[in-house]
């Protein structure tokens, strides 16, 4: 038997949890010290009006740092990242300011930039140096084969376990599982999740416990660590460098394409413009992200001629296909207030069904105010601290299509996007079957401790937001649940996928010296979460290009 709260104020908490409101800690934040590498990390203010590069990398992000890091052995890198450094913000380097550092946001400097779909869903992407791999939840899990054999690239696969490796050996940890994580591993395996993989990054259907760039002191890891590897006579990071557009020029070549880049136009805080153009054999890298590089592409005159001409935007390049073909994996699922004390867990242990559906938890300590005053309490009330579990399924894909578009030329203001989450039937299906494993959980014997005990020894949740589904059996209903309670996971991706707008080696289509690194080219997501994927990516991507050169 189940029954939601009725208290509004408990329903501030899951407001909290799932769609933004700040959770601030009255913990004193441990200092966080700037490591070495930090010497060639600059403000954009720092840098010239003008100079030249081997390789210029638009997006100090998930894929970018990796990648700067990697192409710094032999040539001459600049690195450009529109936000600052994490390691001067307690929130993003802890734990524990996961929910604060997504929630406390601002229009142009925040780590965390949000917007929200045309669907009303609201998401977040990353704006500091390590990208969105420094604001997000820590886990990490490498890709399934089925991305591998769908991604449209040819895969080294020798040199994608190395280029994994590489990461793995600086900033991925074997997480500590406690009173949350624990039951809900023990519930993937009674209701059927198997088997136990137990601790691996590998993707393997079952039950596992993955890596965490988190350490064991809660410290975040991010993919802006990777920069230590980086030859630091070779590399110039600039921060606080909003890149406005890629500089193009016409010039044939034997490749049969007549436009090429030659460099990059970006603004520092003090709204100076700069100029950074490569060298002979150069190339221009955008790492921008799902977002930020589609956008980037459209601002440069790369995309679909009449589109562009509606913006004023003088057309380079009439590429159809920018901004098309976008996804977000939609994530579902129930928060309940237990009646034992919780720590604050992000993502350790996953579920990954035959069904399509991967399943997920996280607990959280929450902290809420009645904003009801008593005319019997003259002090200020002290905040009342609610823990919140939440059980969550992703689904795999996804296949619902959609689409990115320009809200403005100004690049600092965020595309419109719309995703068209469940358009497909078939993730729709998945969404079903992943909810009704996530019914079964909650019936295990595991979940018990998590009820709450009334008179006459009746035991029920005490859910936060909408339960489950009474009849879970009911196609229509279960569907219904999906579309009324979508919200992301924040792994979208997508708008310039390879063999649309990039071919198989991530090069523009139809532009010399200009090439994506990042999720903008993925046309599925990698695994149970894709930051393993983009960092990898980066490496695998910078020795590539190092083995062209010197051929």
């Amino acid at each position: 038997m189940t029954k939601r709260i009725d208290s509004s104020l408990l329903y501030t908490a899951l407001v909290v949890l799932l769609l933004g409101v700040v959770h601030r800690s009255n913990a004193r934040p441990r200092v966080n010290r700037p490591p070495g590498f930090m010497r060639f990390i600059s403000n954009a203010t720092d840098f010239a009006s003008e100079d030249y590069y081997d390789y210029i990398i638009v997006g100090g992000g998930t894929a970018g740092c990796p990648l700067a890091a990697t192409l710094s052995q032999s040539f001459r890198v600049l690195l450009l990242e529109r936000g600052g450094v994490p390691y001067n913000r307690p929130n993003v380097m802890s734990h524990d300011g996961f929910l604060t550092t997504l929630t406390d946001v601002n229009n142009f400097d925040s780590p965390a930039q949000s917007f929200i779909s045309e669907e009303g869903v609201p998401n977040a992407r990353g704006r500091v140096l390590g990208g969105s791999s420094a604001i997000n939840a820590g886990f990490y899990s490498r890709a399934d084969k089925q991305f591998f054999e769908n991604s449209g690239l040819v895969w080294d696969l020798s040199s994608v376990n190395q280029s994994y490796e590489w990461v793995e050996r600086a900033i991925v940890f074997r997480p500590q599982l406690r009173t949350w994580q624990t039951a809900i591993r023990d519930a993937l395996l009674e209701v059927g999740v198997h088997p136990f993989n137990g601790f691996t990054l590998e993707h393997k259907v079952g039950t596992k416990i993955g890596g965490s760039t988190f350490d064991r002191t809660g410290r975040r890891h991010s993919s802006a660590d990777l920069l230590r590897y980086a030859r630091s006579s070779n590399i110039r990071v600039a921060v606080y460098a909003t890149v406005e557009r890629v500089l193009l020029a016409s010039s044939p070549s034997v490749s049969g394409s007549n436009v090429s880049a030659i460099g990059v136009v970006y603004r520092d805080q003090l709204g100076r413009f700069h100029h950074a153009l490569i060298r002979d054999r150069g190339e221009v890298i955008l790492s921008a992200g799902a977002l930020g590089s589609p956008q980037l592409l459209f601002l440069s005159g790369i995309g679909p001629r009449s589109y562009l001409s509606t913006w004023g935007i003088p057309v380079a390049l009439d590429q159809p296909h920018v901004g098309d073909f976008v996804y977000d994996n939609p994530r579902n699922g129930i928060s309940i207030v237990p009646p034992v004390p919780m720590e604050n867990s992000l993502i350790q242990v996953v579920g990954v069904t035959e069904d399509g559906a991967f399943l997920e938890a996280a607990s959280n300590v929450i902290p809420f105010a009645s904003p009801l005053h008593s005319v019997f309490i003259r002090a200020p009330a002290s905040p009342l601290y609610v823990p919140v579990t939440t059980i969550m399924e992703k689904i795999l894909g996804p296949v619902s299509i959609g689409l990115l578009r320009l809200a403005s030329t100004d690049v600092r203001i965020n595309p419109v996007v719309r995703f068209n989450y469940f358009s497909d039937p078939q993730d729709l299906e998945r969404c079903v079957n992943g909810t009704r494993k996530i019914g079964e959980i909650l019936r295990s014997r595991a979940m018990q401790d998590f009820m709450i005990r009334e008179w006459f020894g009746n035991r029920r949740f005490r859910f936060v937001g909408a339960p489950l589904p009474v009849d879970q059996s009911n196609d229509l209903v279960t569907a219904d649940f999906c579309r009324r309670t979508v919200s992301t996971i924040w792994h979208y991706h997508g708008g310039a996928v390879v063999g649309k707008v990039v071919d198989s080696d991530l090069k523009v289509i139809g532009v010399n010296s200009l090439r994506l690194v990042d999720g903008s080219t993925f046309n599925i997501s990698p695994g149970t979460n894709p930051q393993a994927t983009l960092m990898m990516l980066g490496r695998y991507m910078g020795l590539k290009m190092l083995r062209e050169r010197m051929r």
